[in-house]
């Protein structure tokens, strides 16, 4: 079949033009890293998730048979940060966020959805459902000292009031924590399923219990650390954890979350100068391929 090669795909997310906002999906790029507390560099994962996205262009999801690449994408490029500056970069990231009807972020590292979780809570006018994967709990109150660190994310998220706790899931959680920061977060609601309980239960209960937690009506929220995935499978990542999920886990859960009501998206905190053969930034755009192709199936 005649058309462009894989390698020649062009430089946006799926081979998109950078242009604006999309009619129904927009991916936009953050690169700020200025708030890690291990490896620095996840502001280079943005162009890394895109120019691997160019293995997702050509033919249907296998599973939903739904055409991501005839969809109503945009890829808009990245949005502006202020250089040094971590709370005027996150004041700039949501107000670049609010108009935007459908963000898929592509990070940069993980203090990238608190603006977007602000921009979202004030655009709905409620509180979100949140599904998020990830190594760590990121509900510390501080991070090193630093207030607004990518570990204490999910902290200021529950209070300012962004999230319903009782309505979110963490899914992945393995890595060292004190047992006061856990007490803290199960205290406020969250469920949390770790590691080992998604290797010994299996996807589908994995996926059964996100559903019954977050619900079919709240508006959800999908956030996606890379580093939920085993070093095995995203060495390219800040803060690795062994024990982590497979890719095939990730997508198997993923593809089951049909009755939620998700309203946007993000993947953060791959680290390209640490990736072997592109296999994170690949695992990070078949995440967004996947939230895209679960979304725009046809039945939906």
């Amino acid at each position: 079949m005649a058309g462009v090669p894989t390698f020649a795909t062009g430089p946006g997310f799926l081979g998109r033009r950078i242009t604006g906002i999309g009619p129904s999906f927009t991916v936009a790029g953050i690169p700020l890293d200025i708030g890690v507390t291990n490896r620095a560099g996840a502001r280079s994962g943005p162009a890394a998730i895109r120019q691997a996205s160019r293995m997702l262009v050509d033919g249907d999801h296998p599973h939903f048979w739904t055409d991501v690449g005839g969809m109503a994408i945009a890829d808009m490029g990245e949005f502006e940060i202020m250089l040094g500056d971590l709370p005027g970069s996150l004041a700039l990231i949501e107000q670049q966020a609010r108009p935007i009807p459908h963000l898929i972020a592509m990070g940069g590292e993980h203090g990238v959805t608190l603006p977007l979780l602000r921009a979202l809570r004030k655009r709905l006018g409620e509180p979100l459902a949140l599904v998020h994967f990830d190594a760590h709990a990121d509900t510390w109150d501080e991070s090193f000292g630093q207030v607004y660190g990518h570990g204490s994310v999910f902290y200021h998220a529950i209070n300012e009031g962004l999230v319903d706790p009782r309505r979110m899931i963490q899914i992945g959680i393995r890595s060292p924590i004190q047992r006061g920061i856990w007490d803290w977060t199960i205290e406020r609601g969250v469920r949390i399923i770790t590691a080992q309980e998604v290797h010994e239960i299996g996807p589908a209960e994995v996926a059964a219990r996100i559903r019954g937690v977050v619900g079919r009506d709240a508006p959800a929220y999908l956030t996606f650390d890379i580093d939920c995935l085993d070093p095995a499978f995203a060495p390219g990542t800040g803060t690795p954890e062994i024990g982590g999920l497979a890719s095939w886990q990730t997508q198997a859960v993923l593809r089951r979350l049909v009755d939620v009501s998700f309203v946007g998206m993000d993947v953060v905190e791959v680290l390209p100068a640490h990736d072997v053969s592109e296999i994170t930034a690949l695992a990070a755009a078949t995440v967004i391929w996947e939230y895209l192709a679960l979304l725009g199936r046809p039945e939906s």
